[in-house]
């Protein structure tokens, strides 16, 4: 019985608690209201696009829409190839074609929320990145209209996962409230992290354990995950997310990569 209290008190404390709080937040700042009419314009994150620009690869997440926002972020990709005049960017959505393509501005408020960069990469480690990045987002297994699921996935963050999975030694991992993004959308349960430092294992998105470097400790309890990073010190909570060691960006992720292997 002890241990049952134990588990139930740690439950409560890393899964209920920032849940609750998360909620709070949420209905404190009216977040939600007017949602389809909310701002979608750009917040400038992007370096302006054209001839003599580099290539720039972006992946992004905000909190996604209504009182979903408690629980999630939504994450989606962008890319430019040097020179090209305009970004390209892909969502996974519920609505028309699973894959969304230029549905919104490539760095746009997502209804009203703005976004945070997850990961980033400039000039040649970005053009390197960009044709596996295109080869993984054609060969998405979970790109028939149907197949999209909010829950536990393949959602938006399935989608961002696997792609960023396509291309290892990405030195980032999505955020802990990117829930979908262990979901196992090739069917394996066991494999390694995107990153390539660690092992994640996930019982079909419903649970599940992460082990490594970059990613840190998480557990994935429905979706919502809990745990340590111990690269840069914090610790994550459902709802609340990454709290601790900011990037030198002041963002919870490092700067631009110079190199991806």
């Amino acid at each position: 019985m002890t241990i049952l209290k134990a588990g139930l008190l740690l439950f409560s404390l890393f899964y209920l608690l920032p849940l609750g709080i998360s909620a709070a937040l949420y209905g404190a700042n009216g977040a939600g209201r007017d949602w389809w009419g909310a701002d979608r314009s750009s917040a400038g994150l992007l370096p302006p696009a054209g001839r003599n620009a580099g290539a720039v690869v972006r992946v992004f997440a905000a909190p996604t829409v209504r009182w979903r926002g408690i629980f999630a972020v939504h994450c989606w990709i962008v890319f430019k190839p040097e020179g090209a005049a305009s970004y390209t960017r892909y969502d996974y959505t519920a609505w028309g074609e699973p894959i969304r393509l230029n549905g919104f501005e490539p760095d746009g408020r997502w209804f009203g929320q703005t976004p945070e960069v997850v990961f980033a990469a400039d000039g040649a480690a970005a053009a390197a990145l960009i044709p596996r990045m295109r080869d993984a987002i054609a060969g998405y297994a979970w790109s028939n209209q149907g197949d999209y699921r909010a829950w536990p996935g393949p959602n938006s963050n399935t989608f961002v996962a696997a792609v960023m999975d396509a291309v290892p030694g990405i030195p980032v991992t999505l955020p802990p409230t990117a829930v979908g993004k262990d979901y196992p959308y090739d069917g394996r349960w066991l494999r390694p992290t995107a990153s390539g430092t660690g092992l994640r294992l996930t019982l079909g998105g419903y649970a599940g354990v992460t082990l490594g470097w970059v990613e840190g400790i998480e557990v994935n309890i429905l979706g919502a995950v809990a745990g340590i990073d111990l690269r840069r010190p914090a610790i994550k909570l459902p709802g609340l997310g990454r709290i601790g060691t900011r990037g030198p960006d002041g963002s919870g992720t490092p700067p631009a990569v110079a190199a991806v292997p």
